[in-house]
């Protein structure tokens, strides 16, 4: 596995919103993790900073809480519940996708998990909703949104005023009550859906990014037939991300990544500008799935190193986490408990790298994370 040697100076007041941010600006390159070096693998692969274990949750094919696990975990969000919480898994695999949930107790053992999606096709990332609710998308020509309960209860909803696009993965802004969408295709487009009713998807306005981010228009048919206009190309002035990927919102500012060209991209929503966070000529490689905590970004990697690295705040990027043995996988789904003390994460095909994600598996890291 080769180390990451640097990444490309950019402004951290781009990176990381805040008056602070605003009023700084540093070079973002590899350093000392605020955890430490990673030490061995341990018995299930992973390595971790001194202080941090981990361990599995649930593998693909195998019982956990009284349900079979699904194939290809994919992405993932965790919901406060009572004294416990929940975390939502997405599968990545035609026609019968979907999607599937943990509960966890308050010490963290396993109550029940159970499907709340199913039938629908590579549903791939997503997003969590402010009123507790999992957008699980289909990345597939003409993909729908599905809004589903992570509690099991209510049954789940296609969103089609969403967009039928390849979609990838979706972050809620409570601020200006928007949700930006991201879209995998090399021409992909950066979308933004307004409500008609915030906590209601059932109807709004699709609009995707122009320019460098000041102009917003509105997408004329966001549902096209399969022979019709598809909505990556209805607005000639759109801009294209190749390959858009995983989208985290936080503090007036949207992230996403994009795989094709390796990069890291900021949407600045007060300024309105559009900046790589990371331009794609170090070594992070792989560029997929992204969250946050407490002003810490963590960026999962589709293959590369089959790292979790986090970005800091003053400028560091450095890996907190490493699968040995799973080249042929990609890392997914991270997100922390709502306590900010345990990460939750998928290795798609895990150690076999079967492309069916027969071999998939769900870990969990508990550590002292930065809150």
């Amino acid at each position: 596995m080769r180390r990451r040697t640097f990444l490309t100076a950019v402004p951290v007041s781009v990176a990381f919103s805040g008056a602070v941010w605003h009023e700084a600006v540093a070079s973002v390159s590899a350093g000392t993790s605020p955890y430490g070096p990673l030490g061995a693998p341990d018995a299930n692969g992973m390595a971790l900073p001194a202080g941090f274990t981990g361990r599995v949750v649930a593998r693909t094919g195998r019982g956990v809480g009284g349900t079979l696990w699904h194939p290809a975990p994919d992405g993932g969000a965790c919901f406060a519940d009572g004294a416990g919480w929940i975390y939502v898994s997405n599968s990545e695999v035609p026609l019968i996708g979907g999607a599937s949930a943990i509960r966890f107790r308050a010490d963290g053992s396993i109550e029940r998990a159970y499907r709340i999606l199913s039938g629908t096709n590579l549903n791939c990332a997503g997003g969590a909703t402010p009123w507790n609710t999992w957008l699980s998308c289909e990345e597939i020509f003409r993909g729908r949104v599905y809004e589903t309960d992570p509690y099991g209860v209510r049954a789940a909803q296609p969103r089609p005023a969403m967009g039928r696009f390849k979609h990838e993965a979706a972050a809620c802004d409570p601020d200006r009550r928007v949700i930006y969408l991201t879209e995998d295709e090399s021409d992909g487009c950066f979308y933004r859906f307004t409500p008609t009713t915030w906590g209601d998807l059932s109807s709004g306005r699709l609009e995707v990014l122009c320019g460098d981010g000041t102009v917003w228009r509105e997408v004329p048919d966001p549902s096209p037939a399969v022979l019709e206009r598809q909505t990556r190309h209805q607005v000639p002035e759109a801009r294209h991300f190749n390959g858009g990927e995983g989208c985290h919102y936080a503090a007036g500012v949207c992230y996403f990544t994009a795989k094709g060209d390796r990069r890291v991209w900021a949407y600045d929503t007060a300024r309105q500008t559009v900046t790589a966070v990371y331009d794609g000529t170090g070594t992070l490689d792989g560029v997929d799935n992204i969250t946050g905590l407490r002003g810490d970004l963590y960026v999962a990697e589709d293959g590369g190193n089959m790292e979790i690295n986090i970005i800091t705040p003053d400028g560091v990027v450095a890996p907190i986490m490493r699968l040995d043995g799973q080249a042929r996988s990609e890392i997914t789904g991270p997100a922390f408990s709502p306590d900010g003390t345990r990460l939750y994460f998928s290795s798609q095909r895990g150690t076999s790298g079967e492309t069916a994600g027969t071999g998939g598996i769900t870990y969990e890291v508990t550590g002292p994370f930065r809150r």
